[in-house]
């Protein structure tokens, strides 16, 4: 998830101007080209679409982070108390003030 993530950040400081588009492309190169290998647990899109349905939100998007948290027996660690308080009923989800 590390590339989607930073993918999007890339491109949201490129479009608010915060960032040139030649660097962010660089930027953007530069991840594509690091020696890390793409691991993904077989269950993970599964999980994340019945962690989606069990706490009845519309996408799957977060519930990936609560999915791959679940599948490696830890936590999320977040800033966002929204995330935080729909998905407390797992007890997956912890806020920094929470350590």
């Amino acid at each position: 998830m590390m590339w989607s993530e930073t993918r999007s950040v890339l491109h949201e400081a490129m479009w608010r101007g915060e960032v040139s588009r030649p660097s962010a492309e660089r930027a953007l190169h530069h991840l594509d080209a690091a020696p890390i290998s793409s691991r993904r647990p077989r269950r993970l899109g599964s999980l994340a679409w019945e962690l989606a349905d069990e706490l009845d939100w519309a996408k799957t998007y977060d519930a990936e982070y609560l999915a791959l948290a679940q599948l490696l027996g830890t936590h999320v660690l977040t800033v966002d108390s929204r995330l935080r308080r729909s998905a407390d009923r797992l007890g997956l989800v912890v806020l920094p003030s929470e350590l």
